[in-house]
């Protein structure tokens, strides 16, 4: 059979923050392709196959791609967790990219599920992922409150942000946390979040400075979120630099440079703390 032709990120302009969705794309891709895969994540493999885009230029090795695994990985236990008590709850999947997340978890039949990104997104979602019952995409900026009208307002809900917050300009997000709590009833929120330093660490990263895209937001101690947002409780904190918070078999999987990295910057709390994910409550 003809394959058709394959899609081109340029034609739907993809630039800055939203390119960075093809590194997280990737990197998921590329570790399902790995016999030992944590993911894998066949849609996200497909999906890479589908667009023609030069993916070397973000120069991801395979260290980076079992990190970008291992920290979806996280997000979608806690997703799953979440979703095994609740399980007529809502999904608000913000800033989804090319996540295939909905895919991995497979939620049963009385979830909604809600992936929210930018229209030129959400339009190359619709070329690389099948439809599904429960599912809705929302193709706007997060930042417009008028996409949650579509939102159910009695239903708990697990919000999944992963890769958003820190290209949002900083007073938007607790405006954005604060819109989203005072139209649900109750629910659990997780991200991923990165100290000033993290912000700087991130920004030279090549995969980053090839898309030109822009780190604003900082957030250099969780508890301050509550602070910000009185509503939230801080469930879970689990920082990228700590050894003692992965599991060893899938740090195993790192070269040796990548293991030692970890261990040293562990044993200085500046860089330890340079990147989180977090798991509020609601």
């Amino acid at each position: 059979m003809k394959q058709g032709p394959r899609l081109t990120a340029e034609t739907i302009t993809l630039t800055e923050e939203k390119e960075t969705l093809l590194i997280t794309l990737y990197g998921k891709a590329g570790e399902s392709h790995l016999p030992d895969s944590l993911l894998k994540d066949r849609y996200a493999a497909e999906a890479v196959s589908k667009i023609n885009y030069d993916f070397d230029r973000l120069k991801l090795d395979r260290d980076l791609m079992i990190g970008v695994a291992m920290r979806a990985h996280i997000l979608d236990d806690w997703a799953r967790a979440f979703l095994a008590d609740h399980p007529d709850a809502t999904v608000l999947h913000l800033g989804c990219g090319l996540d295939s997340r909905v895919f991995r978890l497979d939620p049963g039949p009385g979830i909604r599920w809600f992936d929210v990104d930018y229209p030129e997104v959400v339009a190359l979602r619709r070329e690389l992922y099948p439809a599904r019952d429960n599912y809705a995409l929302i193709g706007t900026s997060v930042t417009d409150p008028a996409w949650l009208e579509q939102i159910p307002k009695d239903k708990p809900a697990m919000i999944i942000a992963e890769g958003l917050l820190p290209y949002l300009v900083p007073e938007e997000v607790p405006k954005l946390l604060r819109r989203l709590i005072k139209h649900l009833p109750e629910g659990e929120l997780t991200f991923d979040a990165y100290s000033s330093l993290g912000l700087k660490f991130l920004r030279n990263l090549p995969s980053v400075r090839a898309t030109g895209a822009r780190l604003l937001w900082p957030l250099d101690d969780p508890r301050a979120l509550e602070r910000e947002v009185p509503q939230l409780e801080l469930l879970n904190e689990f920082r990228a630099y700590d050894p003692q918070g992965y599991d060893p078999e899938q740090v195993a999987r790192m070269s040796w440079s990548a293991r030692l990295a970890i261990y040293a910057f562990s044993l200085i709390p500046p860089l330890a703390n340079m990147g989180r994910l977090l798991h509020y409550r609601f």
